[in-house]
């Protein structure tokens, strides 16, 4: 399995923000706008938004036009247990919690079915990282 912070020196790395918004003070917004800021590709997951950033927004994974590297949640652990199905139905096994996406139940999920995933802020972890726009 990939290292998910080696994932994100990668260029090509997409990164499925779940909970993104333009909601102010929310962090799904700040860490979208902190990630787009630094030059990574992101896109935002949330049912109940049209755009997050300008950005066009999807209701689920399954309607991403590109199948994200990374999947990263804001959202919280009840939301996150359903989306991990969603993950495991589309195979897609690196995922990023953020601070108060988890709960036993959450961890446990993870483990039975062998993701890939770290729990740490995604913002720090990417503190240094600035990728030239292009």
């Amino acid at each position: 399995m990939p290292n998910l912070t080696a994932l994100l020196t990668q260029p090509d790395t997409l990164i499925a923000i779940v909970g993104a918004t333009d909601t102010p003070g929310k962090f799904g917004g700040i860490i979208y706008r902190d990630l787009k800021a630094k030059g990574f590709k992101v896109v935002p997951v949330n049912p109940k938004r049209k755009t997050v950033a300008n950005d066009q927004a999807y209701a689920s994974l399954a309607e991403l036009p590109e199948r994200p590297s990374l999947v990263n949640f804001v959202v919280s652990p009840e939301d996150t247990l359903a989306v991990l199905q969603q993950c495991l139905d589309l195979e897609l096994m690196n995922v990023w919690l953020q601070p108060g996406t988890a709960n036993a139940s959450v961890l446990q999920f993870l483990q039975a079915h062998r993701f890939n995933y770290l729990s740490a802020c995604i913002m720090v972890a990417t503190a240094n990282f600035f990728r030239k726009k292009t």
